[in-house]
Protein backbone atom coordinates (compact mmCIF):
# COMPACT_ATOMS: atom_id res chain seq x y z
CA UNK A 1 0.00 0.00 0.00
CA UNK A 2 1.50 3.34 -1.05
CA UNK A 3 1.05 6.56 0.91
CA UNK A 4 -1.91 7.69 -1.20
CA UNK A 5 -3.79 4.43 -0.73
CA UNK A 6 -2.99 4.67 2.98
CA UNK A 7 -4.37 8.21 3.18
CA UNK A 8 -7.61 7.01 1.59
CA UNK A 9 -7.79 3.95 3.86
CA UNK A 10 -7.12 6.01 6.99
CA UNK A 11 -9.71 8.70 6.21
CA UNK A 12 -12.82 8.76 8.37
CA UNK A 13 -14.85 10.89 5.94
CA UNK A 14 -18.04 9.11 4.91
CA UNK A 15 -18.51 7.88 1.36
CA UNK A 16 -22.12 6.81 1.99
CA UNK A 17 -24.42 8.73 -0.36
CA UNK A 18 -27.47 8.37 1.90
CA UNK A 19 -25.60 9.70 4.94
CA UNK A 20 -24.24 12.62 2.92
CA UNK A 21 -27.70 13.52 1.62
CA UNK A 22 -29.15 13.46 5.15
CA UNK A 23 -26.37 15.63 6.54
CA UNK A 24 -26.75 18.17 3.72
CA UNK A 25 -30.48 18.36 4.40
CA UNK A 26 -29.78 19.22 8.06
CA UNK A 27 -27.29 21.93 7.14
CA UNK A 28 -29.67 23.53 4.63
CA UNK A 29 -32.10 24.22 7.48
CA UNK A 30 -29.64 26.90 8.60
CA UNK A 31 -29.58 28.77 5.27
CA UNK A 32 -32.20 31.38 6.36
CA UNK A 33 -29.90 32.47 9.20
CA UNK A 34 -27.37 33.64 6.58
CA UNK A 35 -29.76 35.48 4.26
CA UNK A 36 -28.59 39.01 4.98
CA UNK A 37 -26.85 41.88 3.24
CA UNK A 38 -23.40 41.22 4.73
CA UNK A 39 -23.41 37.64 3.49
CA UNK A 40 -24.70 38.62 0.04
CA UNK A 41 -21.88 41.14 -0.30
CA UNK A 42 -19.30 38.60 0.86
CA UNK A 43 -20.55 36.04 -1.67
CA UNK A 44 -20.32 38.62 -4.45
CA UNK A 45 -16.75 39.45 -3.45
CA UNK A 46 -15.91 35.72 -3.55
CA UNK A 47 -16.94 35.24 -7.17
CA UNK A 48 -14.43 34.20 -9.83
CA UNK A 49 -16.15 36.07 -12.66
CA UNK A 50 -15.84 33.70 -15.57
CA UNK A 51 -15.90 33.75 -19.35
CA UNK A 52 -15.06 30.43 -21.00
CA UNK A 53 -16.59 30.58 -24.46
CA UNK A 54 -15.46 29.27 -27.83
CA UNK A 55 -16.14 32.82 -29.04
CA UNK A 56 -13.84 34.53 -26.52
CA UNK A 57 -11.32 36.82 -28.20
CA UNK A 58 -8.75 39.39 -27.18
CA UNK A 59 -11.32 42.14 -27.72
CA UNK A 60 -14.12 40.41 -25.81
CA UNK A 61 -11.88 39.50 -22.87
CA UNK A 62 -10.50 43.07 -22.76
CA UNK A 63 -14.07 44.40 -22.63
CA UNK A 64 -14.96 41.83 -19.96
CA UNK A 65 -11.99 43.01 -17.89
CA UNK A 66 -12.93 46.65 -18.38
CA UNK A 67 -16.35 45.93 -16.92
CA UNK A 68 -14.64 44.79 -13.72
CA UNK A 69 -12.56 47.99 -13.76
CA UNK A 70 -15.71 50.08 -14.15
CA UNK A 71 -17.43 48.33 -11.25
CA UNK A 72 -15.30 50.18 -8.69
CA UNK A 73 -16.62 53.51 -9.97
CA UNK A 74 -20.19 52.43 -10.64
CA UNK A 75 -20.69 50.58 -7.34
CA UNK A 76 -18.18 52.10 -4.89
CA UNK A 77 -20.26 50.86 -1.94
CA UNK A 78 -19.47 47.22 -2.78
CA UNK A 79 -16.25 45.22 -2.84
CA UNK A 80 -15.31 43.92 -6.30
CA UNK A 81 -15.23 40.27 -7.40
CA UNK A 82 -12.38 38.04 -6.26
CA UNK A 83 -10.97 37.17 -9.69
CA UNK A 84 -11.47 37.17 -13.42
CA UNK A 85 -11.31 33.61 -14.80
CA UNK A 86 -10.45 33.02 -18.47
CA UNK A 87 -8.76 30.50 -20.75
CA UNK A 88 -5.00 30.41 -20.21
CA UNK A 89 -4.20 32.12 -23.53
CA UNK A 90 -6.01 35.25 -22.31
CA UNK A 91 -4.00 35.73 -19.10
CA UNK A 92 -1.92 38.47 -20.70
CA UNK A 93 -5.02 40.27 -21.98
CA UNK A 94 -6.49 40.42 -18.47
CA UNK A 95 -3.13 41.36 -16.96
CA UNK A 96 -2.72 44.21 -19.45
CA UNK A 97 -6.21 45.66 -19.00
CA UNK A 98 -6.95 45.02 -15.31
CA UNK A 99 -6.54 48.29 -13.39
CA UNK A 100 -8.30 47.68 -10.07
CA UNK A 101 -6.58 46.35 -6.99
CA UNK A 102 -7.50 43.12 -5.21
CA UNK A 103 -8.85 41.22 -8.22
CA UNK A 104 -6.85 38.11 -9.10
CA UNK A 105 -6.16 36.73 -12.57
CA UNK A 106 -7.36 33.13 -12.76
CA UNK A 107 -7.05 30.78 -15.72
CA UNK A 108 -8.22 27.31 -16.63
CA UNK A 109 -5.26 25.32 -17.91
CA UNK A 110 -3.93 21.83 -18.53
CA UNK A 111 -6.32 20.92 -21.36
CA UNK A 112 -9.52 22.15 -19.71
CA UNK A 113 -12.15 20.69 -19.51
CA UNK A 114 -11.07 17.09 -20.29
CA UNK A 115 -7.51 17.01 -18.92
CA UNK A 116 -6.72 14.72 -21.85
CA UNK A 117 -3.30 15.57 -23.21
CA UNK A 118 0.39 14.95 -22.48
CA UNK A 119 1.54 15.99 -19.01
CA UNK A 120 4.29 18.01 -20.72
CA UNK A 121 1.62 20.02 -22.57
CA UNK A 122 -0.19 20.70 -19.30
CA UNK A 123 3.06 21.84 -17.69
CA UNK A 124 3.80 24.17 -20.60
CA UNK A 125 0.28 25.61 -20.49
CA UNK A 126 0.50 26.35 -16.75
CA UNK A 127 3.99 27.82 -17.08
CA UNK A 128 2.98 30.10 -19.96
CA UNK A 129 -0.15 31.28 -18.13
CA UNK A 130 1.75 32.15 -14.96
CA UNK A 131 4.44 33.94 -16.98
CA UNK A 132 1.66 35.95 -18.64
CA UNK A 133 0.29 37.14 -15.31
CA UNK A 134 -2.00 34.46 -13.91
CA UNK A 135 -1.83 34.13 -10.13
CA UNK A 136 -4.48 31.40 -9.91
CA UNK A 137 -4.57 28.27 -12.06
CA UNK A 138 -7.53 25.89 -12.27
CA UNK A 139 -6.65 22.41 -13.60
CA UNK A 140 -8.85 19.35 -14.09
CA UNK A 141 -8.29 16.22 -12.04
CA UNK A 142 -7.25 13.42 -14.45
CA UNK A 143 -10.36 11.29 -14.04
CA UNK A 144 -9.35 8.69 -16.66
CA UNK A 145 -5.99 8.06 -15.01
CA UNK A 146 -7.75 7.84 -11.66
CA UNK A 147 -10.28 5.32 -13.01
CA UNK A 148 -7.40 3.03 -13.97
CA UNK A 149 -6.19 3.10 -10.38
CA UNK A 150 -2.97 4.95 -11.22
CA UNK A 151 -3.06 7.01 -8.02
CA UNK A 152 0.66 7.67 -7.94
CA UNK A 153 0.63 8.98 -11.52
CA UNK A 154 -2.39 11.16 -10.72
CA UNK A 155 -0.65 12.69 -7.73
CA UNK A 156 2.72 13.07 -9.46
CA UNK A 157 1.05 15.06 -12.23
CA UNK A 158 -0.81 17.38 -9.86
CA UNK A 159 2.35 17.93 -7.81
CA UNK A 160 4.31 18.77 -10.95
CA UNK A 161 1.66 21.27 -12.03
CA UNK A 162 1.68 22.86 -8.57
CA UNK A 163 5.46 23.23 -8.68
CA UNK A 164 5.13 24.74 -12.17
CA UNK A 165 2.53 27.21 -10.91
CA UNK A 166 4.96 28.25 -8.15
CA UNK A 167 3.30 30.96 -6.03
CA UNK A 168 0.07 30.91 -8.01
CA UNK A 169 -2.84 29.16 -6.31
CA UNK A 170 -3.57 25.75 -7.84
CA UNK A 171 -7.25 24.81 -7.88
CA UNK A 172 -7.95 21.17 -8.72
CA UNK A 173 -11.31 20.64 -10.44
CA UNK A 174 -12.58 17.21 -9.43
CA UNK A 175 -15.33 17.09 -12.08
CA UNK A 176 -17.69 15.65 -9.48
CA UNK A 177 -20.40 15.02 -12.09
CA UNK A 178 -18.10 12.42 -13.67
CA UNK A 179 -17.07 10.89 -10.35
CA UNK A 180 -20.75 10.77 -9.28
CA UNK A 181 -20.65 8.93 -5.95
CA UNK A 182 -19.66 10.28 -2.57
CA UNK A 183 -17.04 7.54 -2.27
CA UNK A 184 -15.33 8.45 -5.55
CA UNK A 185 -15.43 12.17 -4.69
CA UNK A 186 -13.92 11.34 -1.29
CA UNK A 187 -11.03 9.46 -2.87
CA UNK A 188 -10.34 12.14 -5.48
CA UNK A 189 -10.44 14.85 -2.81
CA UNK A 190 -7.91 13.03 -0.64
CA UNK A 191 -5.55 12.42 -3.56
CA UNK A 192 -5.71 16.10 -4.58
CA UNK A 193 -5.18 17.34 -1.03
CA UNK A 194 -2.08 15.17 -0.59
CA UNK A 195 -0.80 16.46 -3.95
CA UNK A 196 -0.42 20.05 -2.71
CA UNK A 197 -3.67 21.48 -4.13
CA UNK A 198 -4.44 24.96 -2.80
CA UNK A 199 -8.17 24.61 -3.57
CA UNK A 200 -10.61 21.83 -4.31
CA UNK A 201 -13.12 22.85 -6.98
CA UNK A 202 -16.28 20.97 -7.90
CA UNK A 203 -16.77 21.12 -11.65
CA UNK A 204 -15.87 22.51 -15.05
CA UNK A 205 -19.51 23.13 -15.92
CA UNK A 206 -18.77 22.02 -19.47
CA UNK A 207 -19.44 18.31 -19.96
CA UNK A 208 -20.93 16.76 -16.84
CA UNK A 209 -23.39 18.05 -14.26
CA UNK A 210 -22.05 20.96 -12.25
CA UNK A 211 -21.69 21.65 -8.55
CA UNK A 212 -23.87 19.84 -6.03
CA UNK A 213 -24.20 20.39 -2.30
CA UNK A 214 -23.62 16.67 -1.70
CA UNK A 215 -20.29 16.76 -3.52
CA UNK A 216 -19.36 19.96 -1.69
CA UNK A 217 -20.16 18.31 1.65
CA UNK A 218 -17.71 15.45 1.00
CA UNK A 219 -15.02 17.83 -0.30
CA UNK A 220 -15.32 20.13 2.72
CA UNK A 221 -15.18 17.20 5.13
CA UNK A 222 -11.98 16.02 3.43
CA UNK A 223 -10.52 19.53 3.63
CA UNK A 224 -11.38 19.64 7.34
CA UNK A 225 -9.80 16.26 8.04
CA UNK A 226 -6.68 17.19 6.05
CA UNK A 227 -6.34 20.45 8.02
CA UNK A 228 -6.64 18.56 11.31
CA UNK A 229 -3.88 16.19 10.16
CA UNK A 230 -1.48 18.73 8.64
CA UNK A 231 -2.41 22.24 9.82
CA UNK A 232 -2.59 23.34 6.17
CA UNK A 233 -5.72 25.17 5.04
CA UNK A 234 -7.02 24.34 1.57
CA UNK A 235 -9.79 26.36 -0.04
CA UNK A 236 -13.11 25.29 -1.55
CA UNK A 237 -14.62 26.50 -4.83
CA UNK A 238 -18.10 25.71 -6.12
CA UNK A 239 -18.43 26.00 -9.87
CA UNK A 240 -20.79 24.89 -12.59
CA UNK A 241 -24.43 25.95 -12.49
CA UNK A 242 -24.43 28.19 -9.39
CA UNK A 243 -26.71 30.93 -10.70
CA UNK A 244 -28.96 32.21 -7.93
CA UNK A 245 -28.43 33.88 -4.56
CA UNK A 246 -30.28 31.00 -2.89
CA UNK A 247 -27.95 28.42 -4.44
CA UNK A 248 -24.89 30.43 -3.43
CA UNK A 249 -26.21 30.71 0.13
CA UNK A 250 -26.34 26.92 0.28
CA UNK A 251 -22.61 26.62 -0.42
CA UNK A 252 -21.81 29.49 1.96
CA UNK A 253 -23.78 27.76 4.73
CA UNK A 254 -22.17 24.40 4.03
CA UNK A 255 -18.65 25.84 4.31
CA UNK A 256 -19.58 27.79 7.44
CA UNK A 257 -21.03 24.74 9.20
CA UNK A 258 -18.29 22.26 8.23
CA UNK A 259 -15.12 24.36 8.05
CA UNK A 260 -16.07 27.34 10.20
CA UNK A 261 -16.06 31.08 9.73
CA UNK A 262 -12.29 31.18 9.28
CA UNK A 263 -12.85 29.64 5.84
CA UNK A 264 -15.21 32.47 4.88
CA UNK A 265 -12.60 34.65 3.21
CA UNK A 266 -11.46 35.15 -0.37
CA UNK A 267 -8.34 33.08 0.19
CA UNK A 268 -10.37 29.98 1.07
CA UNK A 269 -13.85 30.34 -0.44
CA UNK A 270 -14.80 30.98 -4.06
CA UNK A 271 -17.70 30.50 -6.43
CA UNK A 272 -16.94 30.30 -10.14
CA UNK A 273 -19.77 31.90 -12.09
CA UNK A 274 -20.94 34.39 -14.67
CA UNK A 275 -24.68 34.99 -14.21
CA UNK A 276 -24.41 34.73 -10.41
CA UNK A 277 -22.73 38.14 -10.26
CA UNK A 278 -25.83 39.85 -11.64
CA UNK A 279 -28.08 37.79 -9.37
CA UNK A 280 -26.11 38.85 -6.28
CA UNK A 281 -26.05 42.50 -7.40
CA UNK A 282 -29.82 42.39 -7.82
CA UNK A 283 -30.27 41.11 -4.26
CA UNK A 284 -27.73 43.61 -2.91
CA UNK A 285 -29.35 46.63 -4.59
CA UNK A 286 -32.97 45.53 -4.37
CA UNK A 287 -33.56 45.88 -8.11
CA UNK A 288 -32.84 43.80 -11.20
CA UNK A 289 -29.27 44.41 -12.38
CA UNK A 290 -27.65 43.16 -15.57
CA UNK A 291 -24.22 44.71 -15.17
CA UNK A 292 -21.92 41.89 -16.28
Amino acid sequence: MDRYQKAIADSKVTGDDAVVAAEVKKILEKVPENANQDVYQFIFSSIDLTTLSTEDSQKSVAAFTQRVNDFDNDYPQFKNVAAICVYSNFAEVVSTHLDVQGVDIAVVAGCFPSSQTFTAVKVADVALAVAAGANEVDIVFPVGMYRDGNYEDVCDEIIELKHTAKNAKLKVILETGALKSAEEIRKASILSLWSEADFLKTSTGKIYSGASLEAAYVMCQCIKEYYQQTGRKVGFKASGGVRTAEEALGYYTLVKEILGEEWLCQDLFRIGASSLANAMLSVMTGEEVKYF
